[in-house]
């Protein structure tokens, strides 16, 4: 109604957002300005001249290979079209699996778009058995992946065969398990993307927008992780753990979930966590791209917590499986 004075408006989120940044990034500034000699010793500390040694190293080794595999995840994703897929496919499930495990070969995606994209093959009416196959390939086997596993492990050539070989059998077992055991009640029928309906300009350029900003965080995250192991944790504590087989393939295996790293970067990481054998590091790149804590959020968003309650826990363990068993035959 007219001359009804409703009180001032209350700033919505973004223009609260925009207003508080420049006074946080303000009160930062004084405050390493008032603190400056003691950030400056402490950064001179043998201590912390090691961890930086060391978290540069990654971000150095990895970026360029997110980078890379974030463009060319965003242009498979916009640019083909998910029918493409479906006709490329055979028609029955068994026989799809693993062909759609093999286009993870040739297609380079990182995890946060190998999800969107299998729900879009699904709602396109592709088995969700060869679906899920593609979903845990792509990210795992993909030619970026491969050669960042093969530029960070240059002594050991056949860290890259077996990478291939145990994420690929883990990724056509996932499809056969599912074919056989899955329910149609547990899988949720995907929603569309954020970025369908938009031209294809911005939904490039939205999709690396967002797995830009995700993958690069959990970059920065591994990097420290890995960083804080080398120069922070205790020789010992490490050594005790690497030294033990099981508990060594474990760790890493639960520290894979942990970080949630993008697998074109995962490999420098494994890379540098060098106490722990070559299997155990395997297995954190083939647990990684696979299960780790934003995949089970994004499959469960994309798919249903039902649908991610059962599959996640069964990939985490045939993951690990598969990785013991390909170290001990190639590694």
């Amino acid at each position: 109604m007219r001359g009804v004075d409703h009180g001032p408006r209350a700033p919505d989120v973004d223009e609260s957002r925009h207003l508080n940044a420049p006074l946080l990034l303000t009160l930062s500034l004084l405050t390493a300005l008032l603190f400056q000699d003691a950030i400056r010793g402490a950064l001179a500390a043998p201590v912390m001249q090691s961890w930086m040694t060391v978290f540069v190293a990654v971000m150095l080794q990895a970026l360029p290979f997110l980078v890379l595999g974030v463009l060319l995840s965003a242009a498979i994703a916009v640019f083909v079209p998910p029918s493409f897929f479906a006709r490329a496919l055979p028609g029955r499930p068994a026989l799809a699996v693993p062909v759609a495990g093999a286009a993870g070969a040739v297609l380079p995606g990182c995890e946060c778009a190998s999800v969107p994209v299998a729900g879009a093959l699904v709602r396109r009416g592709v088995a969700p058995a060869a679906a899920l196959a593609f979903l845990l390939s792509a990210p795992a086997i993909n030619p970026i992946v491969l050669t960042a596993t093969a530029v960070a492990f240059p002594g050991n050539p056949e860290m890259v065969l077996a990478r291939f070989v145990a994420s690929l059998f883990v990724a056509c077992a996932m499809g056969w398990l599912w074919h056989r055991l899955g329910r149609a009640d547990w899988l949720r029928p995907p929603a569309r993307s954020a970025f369908e309906g938009l031209g294809r300009g911005a939904a490039f350029w939205g999709s690396v927008r967002h797995d830009v900003m995700h993958a690069g965080g959990f970059l920065v995250i591994g990097a420290m992780a890995a960083a804080t192991l080398k120069a922070v944790v205790p020789a010992e504590w490490l050594r005790a753990a690497a030294d033990d087989p099981v508990l060594s393939v474990l760790a890493l295996a639960a520290l894979a979930v942990l970080l949630s790293i993008c697998s074109e970067a995962d490999a420098f990481v494994a890379a540098s966590l060098t106490q722990f054998s070559l299997t155990a590091r395997l297995t954190f790149l083939v647990v990684g791209p696979m299960i780790d804590l934003k995949l089970f959020a994004m499959q469960a968003g994309t798919f249903g917590r039902a649908f991610a309650l059962r599959f996640a826990p069964a990939t985490f363990a045939l993951a690990v499986l598969a990785s013991v068993l390909t170290g001990a035959v190639l590694l």
